[in-house]
């Protein structure tokens, strides 16, 4: 159905296709995977008509075309849905369906058909399973249901070639069956479905055939029998990850004493019942639970975004007073937030200036910032990060999610944290870059900082933490040790269960 052949295309510094082809067939589920920075978004948006390419043709049922905008692209029926949700928060779910492509009545005075519309609404989220109101606003939804509007928003388009780029970043796993569930609906009706993630054990799951890219390049193409995560690894990298989450630094007995500790806590809009835990200096301690269970919220009470309203926290024994996150980084307690895009970074700016926010105190002077002073600590986090930017002065959005994801860890190492709370540290982030992040994350604890790890990757928590903190609706429902750590007694805790 779709084709593409010897795609190039360069920006400022990088080159970010060289040569590449890809072809999905009608009823076909083609898997692209790579490592961040291997080009992925890149053509899936020059096969969506966002970007034109510099080289090479497209071929839609066998005839060259040429997409000069992404409305040009929909008419033929390709469309992408963005890892970064492209919503208008202060509309309704209704209007984020048709915005763009509104029903209307009343020939040329082209009233709003609101009644059909909201009709079509109910269908379409009732075919991805989302139970929520078609006038509700789009700001009151979670990130997962977000992402179910972006689906159905897509399947109202009648997509012929329907391109996912890592849909279920954000979804529980009963919304990814949902989801899995509509994909095989698609094939049956004979939809071409180009599938982007990180997590292989999906693409294991779901595809018919995977195409590898690497440095902008193809890297290998695996048929539905030969498609393994050992397979898919070492195309992407290059080798075999036999050590991902290996913790080689050994941390001095002078470095593991308590760090944090958590007293008695609640928190403005949190359940009633009080919180305690504590965490050691040169431990990575993981926060387990299901969507909804309130480990983001603890973790930005703990940073001061979210008041308590009774309890305490204590920094190296010393009780903090935490009424805003000022509060907490002048203490050293710092926390990588979950949207990064949204809350770690301004996307505009360039790296320099993102790392150089929170450090403006150091590197500035009678109020006047001192730029070579920001533009040396900013090189030496790149280097020490490998944080792979073409200049420092690229703005921020256009690196890669792993790469993103370095400069908010970046901005805070500056500062010499005594307690990093990471929040989904690798959501959205590559296989290569998750490598490099949990070294990170072991290099840090070898150093004595405390480590609070949020993640809903089972694997990852049960491959970096020295303990596991399970949430339930808010409560703390029970801490793992590492002996006992296993994935039954993680479910077990997350769904209500109590520690024998």
């Amino acid at each position: 159905m779709l084709q593409a052949r010897g795609i190039c295309k360069a920006f400022p510094g990088v080159q970010a296709l060289d040569g590449v082809s890809l072809s999905v067939s009608a009823g076909e589920v083609l898997a692209v995977i790579g490592e961040n920075g291997a080009g992925k978004s890149t053509l899936m948006k020059i096969l969506a008509g966002i970007y034109a390419p510099d080289a090479g043709e497209l071929l839609l049922d066998t005839e060259p075309v040429c997409f000069r905008n992404v409305a040009q692209a929909m008419a033929r029926g390709i469309v992408l849905i963005h890892q970064e949700l492209n919503l208008a928060d202060n509309l309704s779910v209704t209007a984020n369906l048709f915005l763009g492509n509104e029903e209307v009545r009343g020939g040329w005075l082209g009233w709003l058909d609101r009644r059909r519309m909201t009709s079509r609404a109910r269908q379409l989220l009732e075919r991805v399973g989302l139970e929520v109101a078609p006038n509700r606003l789009v700001a009151d939804l979670s990130l997962g249901q977000r992402q179910m509007v972006e689906i159905a928003r897509a399947l109202s388009r009648k997509a012929r070639v329907l391109i996912m780029d890592e849909p279920t970043s954000s979804l529980t796993p009963r919304e990814t069956e949902r989801l899995f569930a509509v994909m095989a609906e698609l094939k049956r009706s004979g939809v071409a479905v180009v599938y982007i993630s990180h997590r292989l054990q999906e693409v294991q799951a779901v595809a018919d055939r995977v195409v590898v890219l690497r440095d902008g390049r193809n890297s290998g193409e695996l048929t539905r029998d030969e498609i393994t995560p050992r397979r898919m690894v070492e195309l992407m990298v290059g080798r075999d990850l036999k050590q991902f989450f290996r913790r080689s630094h050994a941390v001095p007995e002078t470095e593991r004493r308590i760090r944090l500790e958590v007293r008695d806590v609640c928190y403005q809009g949190g359940p009633q019942t009080p919180i305690s835990f504590t965490v050691r200096g040169g431990e990575i301690v993981g926060m387990a639970g299901l969507v909804g269970a309130g480990r983001t919220e603890l973790a930005e009470a703990l940073f001061g975004v979210r008041p308590l309203v009774r309890g305490e926290v204590r920094l190296d024994g010393r009780p903090l007073a935490l009424h805003s996150p000022r509060d907490a980084i002048a203490a050293g307690l710092f926390l990588a937030p979950e949207d990064r895009r949204q809350y770690g970074l301004v996307l505009e700016e360039s790296v320099q200036h993102n790392l150089g926010l929170p450090n403006l105190d150091r590197n500035s002077r009678l109020g006047m910032v001192l730029r070579r002073r920001e533009r040396d600590m900013a090189q030496q986090l790149c280097q020490r990060l490998r944080v792979r930017t073409p200049r420092l002065n690229q703005p921020v959005g256009l690196l890669s999610g792993g790469n993103q994801q370095k400069v908010v860890f970046g901005k805070w190492l500056a500062r010499q944290p005594q307690v990093l709370i990471l929040d989904e540290p690798t959501r959205g982030v590559d296989i290569g870059a998750k490598s490099e992040i949990y070294a990170l994350m072991d290099e840090l604890a070898a150093a004595g900082i405390a480590l609070v790890m949020i993640s809903s990757d089972l694997e990852e928590v049960l491959g970096m933490s020295d303990r596991v903190l399970v949430l339930h609706q808010g409560r703390l429902a029970g801490e793992l040790p590492r002996a006992a750590l296993n994935e039954q007694a993680i479910m077990h805790l997350a769904t209500g269960g109590t520690t024998v």
